[in-house]
């Protein structure tokens, strides 16, 4: 027998279900509740809403296109590009980000079709003027860190704006890790004076301290779009860090031959690390904050150096130390060679107890 009750109550919840999805999410959305195709972001999910709500605002629009739920390729996205916590600062505090499911009706389907974006697609990224121009070419087929990271960049400097230094750096640890990261081992008379001066270097990505063949030396990984291994030997020798010269490769022997004589020339061996990497970091507080590889030899190189490691760390970098430094009977863990992630989901938990 038909019952009248039951045909209302299915007729509203069609209705319900058929709604702008758009306006369904309260701006911005929570990172914790986010679906993981959004990662961390904190995204305002309606674009004429956003433009209207920051009209005193003179900041560019982070505009992603996400399938919600999505594909393998629009969850890895969400989880290791747009969770990643110097990235999402960046989003966050740079730009205004805003979110649009490339799969729903509504404002969704109207912003898609306004920017002739195709639906039910992969992870897109643009970022826009607040007249809804390109500021940067659209990212699409590239899924990676460094992509966004080099557009995020470029947008700020087409729109005059500062580029914080933990950006740049990113950027250059992210560049060099794709196109390849070159290493130069130096002997030297104190590791942990080699690890400070040569850490300074511009191009000079990490540091490491030990022993091959009896002597203390550091092995240097370098950018050699930035900086030369000529560059990397000469520098050592100005800094009484190349007392020996170990060298892996004909092209090495060479340069070595020609800037630091045969005599102080040695074939690589097998190296072991010191147990105290990064000494002038891991001698602060400093050591329990989550940072990135080039980050951390850079702030190891500043305290050395008696400086503010604070000019290559971002703001919430920064707001954590100090938190760090008010909360210590927190039990905070070494984030020293802890990859940043990592170090920054162990430090939530500890910071949650």
């Amino acid at each position: 027998m038909f019952n009248f009750k039951w045909a209302i109550l299915i007729l509203f919840i069609q209705s319900f279900s058929s709604a702008d999805e758009s306006h369904a999410i309260i701006r911005p959305i929570n990172g914790d509740t986010n679906p993981e195709e959004l990662g961390d972001v904190k995204w305002e999910r309606n674009l004429d809403e956003a433009l209207e709500s920051g009209k005193t605002s003179t900041k560019p629009i982070f505009l992603l296109f996400q399938e919600v739920p999505g594909c393998a390729t629009c969850r890895d996205y969400g989880h290791e590009v747009l969770s990643h916590p110097l990235i999402v600062e960046a989003i966050e505090d740079l730009f205004q980000p805003v979110a649009i499911y490339n799969n729903k009706k509504g404002e969704d389907a109207k912003t898609l079709a306004y920017f002739g974006e195709p639906a039910w697609n992969n992870p897109v990224v643009r970022i826009i003027d607040r007249n809804k121009d390109d500021v940067v070419e659209r990212i699409s087929g590239n899924y990676s860190k460094l992509g966004v990271v080099q557009s995020m960049i470029l947008a700020l400097k087409r729109e005059g704006r500062a580029v914080p230094a933990y950006l740049e750096l990113l950027e250059q640890e992210l560049y060099s890790q794709a196109q390849g990261i070159e290493t130069a081992t130096l002997g030297m008379y104190c590791f942990w004076t080699g690890e400070k001066k040569l850490g300074a270097l511009e191009g000079v990505i990490e540091t490491q301290p030990g022993f091959m063949g009896g002597h203390e030396v550091v092995q240097v990984q370098y950018d050699p779009s930035v900086i030369s291994y000529t560059q990397v030997v000469e520098e050592a020798q100005k800094a009484q860090c190349a007392s020996q010269v170990y060298v892996g490769s004909e092209a090495q022997k060479a340069i070595a031959k020609n800037l630091v004589g045969n005599s102080k020339i040695a074939p690589l061996s097998r190296f072991r690390l010191d147990h105290e990497p990064k000494y002038y970091l891991s001698k602060t507080l400093y050591k329990y904050l989550p940072m990135t590889t080039i980050q951390a030899t850079k702030v190891n190189s500043l305290i050395g150096l008696g400086q503010s490691p604070n000019e290559v760390l971002s703001a919430r970098q920064i707001a954590l130390m100090a938190y760090i430094q008010t909360h210590l009977d927190k039990g905070w863990k070494d984030a020293i060679g802890i990859d940043l992630m990592t170090a920054w989901k162990s430090i939530d938990k500890i910071k949650g107890a």
